[in-house]
């Protein structure tokens, strides 16, 4: 899958998941989504490994920062900055980042893998 198409189709499933779906499963889906967003962000500019790693890296800054108490405040402000940045450390969010990321490159290398097929 191109990265063009990814993040559409990453954001839109995400939201989809944290609309429709309730409790854990919903939260963690969200927050694996999260990672393959930014993966498919970053895959625009990095081979498939080192995209995972900085989506892993980004989701993980922003899941520490959580700890200061500044995304709570602004996610009080902003569904924006709720989506975003979150509001509350877990603990648990950092593996889910890990398989979100590694979702993204599951996805490129199963791609990479196909054989196109061109009609005439």
């Amino acid at each position: 899958m191109r990265p063009w198409l990814a993040v559409p189709l990453v954001l839109a499933l995400g939201l989809a998941v944290r609309a429709f779906a309730g409790g854990d499963f919903a939260k963690y889906a969200g927050v694996a989504l999260y990672a393959t967003l930014i993966y498919a962000l970053l895959a625009f500019w990095l081979q498939p490994v080192w995209a995972a790693v900085g989506a892993t890296g980004f989701s993980w800054a922003v899941e520490f920062f959580q700890l200061t108490g500044v995304p709570a405040e602004l996610s009080e402000r902003s569904v924006i900055a709720r989506l975003v940045l979150g509001s509350t450390f877990n603990p648990p969010d950092l593996f889910w980042y890990v398989v979100g990321a590694g979702l993204g490159v599951a996805v490129v290398r199963g791609q990479r893998g196909r054989k196109v097929v061109r009609r005439r």
